[in-house]
């Protein structure tokens, strides 16, 4: 018979890496609660158009990375690359725009063919927010601010640090894009081929360029701070203010762009060290175009995204795992009881299990074994006193506890 493996790419989360996973999700969910942001679940698949439009038709992602295909109607769909497209093509389809604004939490596995690494898988998971409809510089601080409360919350915000730039409004942009074609025209013959292909088209997206031959003429571009509109300046001066006052500590970096149109104003990362190589755990931006591109009304939104396997290795140790409550029977007629005590804890909302089989030794050293706080021990003479013996499994401690009074005792 032959030996499956997980397909190239993918892994499976058990044991302890579920618990890391599952630790990373729960602890962003709750923090996002407390900003007011609610949850959302988008399918894992979409038109393809919907993510050909909202990255880019010559992107990287678009041209060398999405798993799209033709289902059996014929329709091209493609698995999600992230998460922001579906969750905006949501609001428009479900007629939220008129309900603005919307906080959105979401999280779930993401999908792009490319080279497996450390932290960086073909299936991924993220976690992501979206706030959409303020167009106020606070939204861009309060987004962060939670981003920041969540990395600080999992025990990994020292090992963190926040980069911040601005993208300008649209006049800011189209002059600093005008001086950015005149800068690297003149050097031309110094840039990659994939760059001098961008030089017209997309010119932001070389200075994000990881080329080596492209990065010495990317140190001496032009900044886009001396093309910003004095309502530019403004809006960033607002986003830097209100950070300060939120207590999240952040260093500028001109460098951080976003090579889309419909990105504009704030775009930061969250990047650390703690994983070799300088990496970005968490990164985002505001968009105020991309709704308007998935057939809505011109709508302001402002959101990031963080690679949930990144954040698990970040964890300095893996959530604690505690077992079910062990019900531990000696002799047939205990076990025929046990099974009503074990639905009795278990609606009182206390997980516990039994052993299948084995005598009492063997199922005491199965609790011991899965991390059971406790032992409910029943034994002909506990039958007929109607009592337990309860066992601290970790202190050694025993009492006897009436039938009756076990949930309460065990909570």
């Amino acid at each position: 018979m032959p030996q499956f493996q997980p397909v190239r790419g993918t892994h499976d989360l058990i044991g302890e890496a579920w618990r890391r996973h599952d630790h990373v999700v729960a602890t962003a969910r709750a923090v996002a609660k407390l900003y007011g942001f609610e949850p959302w679940a988008t399918p894992l698949f979409e038109e393809t158009a919907i993510f050909a439009r909202t990255l880019g038709e010559t992107s990287d992602v678009v041209t060398k990375e999405m798993y799209t295909f033709a289902d059996r109607g014929g329709d091209s769909v493609t698995l999600r690359p992230e998460g922001t497209a579906g969750i905006c093509r949501a609001l428009v389809s479900n007629g939220l725009t008129q309900t603005l604004p919307q906080k959105v939490f979401y999280s779930g596995p993401m999908f792009r063919y490319e080279r497996p690494q450390k932290g960086r898988q073909r299936q991924f998971h993220q976690i992501g927010l979206e706030l959409i409809g303020p167009s106020e510089p606070l939204a861009d601080a309060e987004v962060i601010a939670c981003g920041w409360q969540i990395l600080t919350a999992l025990g990994i915000g020292a090992e963190c640090i926040l980069e911040l730039n601005t993208l300008g409004d649209k006049a800011s942009r189209d002059a600093w894009r005008t001086a950015l074609i005149t800068y690297f025209s003149a050097r031309s013959g110094e840039l990659s081929e994939e760059s001098r292909n961008r030089l017209q088209r997309n010119p932001l997206r070389i200075l994000d360029s990881k080329d080596a031959a492209d990065r010495a003429a990317v140190a001496e571009a032009p900044m886009i701070a001396g093309f910003l509109t004095p309502e530019a300046a403004a809006f960033y001066d607002g986003v830097r203010e209100n950070l300060t006052r939120f207590g999240v500590p952040f260093r500028e970096n001109p460098r951080i762009v976003r090579g889309l149109d419909y990105y504009s104003h704030t775009a930061f990362e969250f990047v650390t060290t703690a994983l070799g190589s300088q990496g970005t755990v968490l990164a985002g931006g505001r968009y105020d175009g991309l709704v308007e591109e998935m057939g809505g009304p011109s709508t302001p939104a402002v959101g990031w995204a963080a690679g949930i396997e990144r954040l698990s290795m970040l964890l300095a140790e893996p959530p604690v795992s505690v077992g079910p409550v062990a019900v531990v029977p000696m002799g047939e007629a205990a076990e025929a009881a046990c099974i009503s005590i074990l639905q009795s804890l278990r609606q009182a909302g206390i997980s516990a299990e039994m052993a299948y089989r084995g005598n009492f030794r063997r199922r005491l050293d199965r609790a011991n074994k899965t991390g059971a706080p406790f032992a409910v021990i029943i034994g002909e003479a506990e039958l007929a006193a109607g009592v337990a013996q309860v066992k601290n499994l970790a202190s050694g401690e025993q009492s006897a506890v009436a039938f009756a009074e076990l949930p309460t005792h065990l909570s």
